[in-house]
């Protein structure tokens, strides 16, 4: 892979400073920012190209209609946007059966289908390149878009972590976190001192009974929505602790970065309600927020947390297989993403993955200068 860490800035795009202060202006204008939190995220940036590539999908979106123009003409369909290795996790669905699969759509918006591949791909590459995964880009690449065919080809199958999904049951439950180890994680976060009324309603309304006493907290978590607002609540039921939690919802990073002149929250809804999954029955959108079930076994799941060796080629397998599992929530789109992949020549995704590699490496050499 070649290096471009002095490689000149894109014509027609601006540094990566300069984007940041243009979209956190953009957010702002929508809602208030948590500053400790924003400061954070600004922090995490800096520490490595992976963290920085989860917390900047602004900067990706422009990246990528820039860089990698001839991938935009491919059938567009529901997309995750922000979709990387640790974009996964598990949750209980109503009949209480462990699913795993995508674990946010907050920048879900209509796009090709490859951008969603290429990046799952470069996430891989990043994470790499740090140690954190032992697959080379290529064959990483290879994994992913071969799980993704293989679910186009059967129209998709959620990830019922059963008798089908034995060997992805045991990678992922036997890395979770402890159950006593997480609650007193979580109810470690400082009490949150004013709570918009409405935000206190949907929490309220969510819990198993009416009238629960709950605390609601600020949780520091992910990093594309860090500095935004979040509320969980937590209260004891029934001899043991529930929890919820609240954070808004804004429209794609993408279409800022490429504006049509519309913006929309609904993409997030549809997505996920079109997609070929087991639900979570606990994810909801209420107007411009989101609100979903936490839990040990309801939570992402990070680098650290998955099976090495032999079986991350499997997991970047089955990533692609949930990734496709998104993409065919549109009618008739399998046989059109699967003439179009025909006539896709040679490596295109390898060839997408290193550019876009190359172009996140720089982007992260110039913002950690900048700090």
């Amino acid at each position: 892979m070649k290096s471009t860490l002095n490689s000149p800035r894109i014509t027609g795009c601006p540094d990566i400073v300069g984007t940041t202060g243009e979209y956190e202006a953009w957010v702002a204008d929508r809602l208030p920012f948590v500053s400790g939190d924003l400061a954070l995220k600004h922090e995490r940036m800096a520490e490595d190209p992976f963290s920085f590539l989860r917390a900047t999908f602004y900067r990706w979106a422009q990246r990528f209609a820039l860089e990698c123009p001839d991938l935009l003409d491919a059938p567009a369909v529901p997309s995750v946007g922000d979709i990387h290795v640790e974009n996964y996790g598990t949750w209980r669905d109503a009949e209480g059966r462990l699913v795993w699969g995508i674990n946010d759509f907050d920048e879900a918006v209509r796009l090709a289908y490859t951008q969603d591949l290429v990046r799952l791909a470069t996430s891989a590459a990043l994470a790499f390149e740090q140690g954190r995964m032992t697959v080379r880009p290529r064959a990483a690449a290879t994994a992913v878009l071969k799980g993704y065919v293989e679910a186009l080809d059967i129209e998709g199958r959620s990830f019922v972590l059963a008798e089908h999904n034995r060997w992805l049951r045991d990678a992922v439950t036997s890395r979770l976190r402890d159950p006593g180890k997480y609650w007193k994680r979580l109810t470690a976060w400082p009490e949150v001192a004013s709570v918009p009324s409405d935000v206190r309603s949907i929490l309220r309304e969510s819990l198993p009974e009416p009238n629960l006493p709950m605390v609601i907290l600020h949780r520091q978590a992910g990093l594309g929505s860090l500095g935004r607002p979040r509320y969980t609540a937590i209260t004891e039921w029934r001899g043991g602790k529930v929890a919820r939690e609240v954070k808004p919802l804004l429209p794609s990073a993408w279409t800022w970065a490429n504006p049509t002149g519309t913006e929309s929250r609904l993409a997030y809804l549809s997505t996920v309600e079109q997609a070929i999954r087991t639900p979570d029955p606990f994810l909801r959108v209420c107007g411009s927020w989101i609100i979903r079930r936490l839990a040990p076994y309801c939570s992402r799941i990070e680098l650290s947390q998955m099976p090495g060796g032999g079986d991350e080629k499997k997991l970047l397998k089955a990533m692609g297989h949930e990734l496709a599992n998104i993409h065919l929530g549109e009618k008739r789109s399998a046989q059109t993403i699967l003439d179009d992949l025909s006539h896709r020549r040679g490596k295109w995704l390898h060839r997408g993955v290193e550019c876009m590699t190359d172009a996140t490496l720089a982007d992260w050499t110039a913002w950690r200068r900048s700090q």
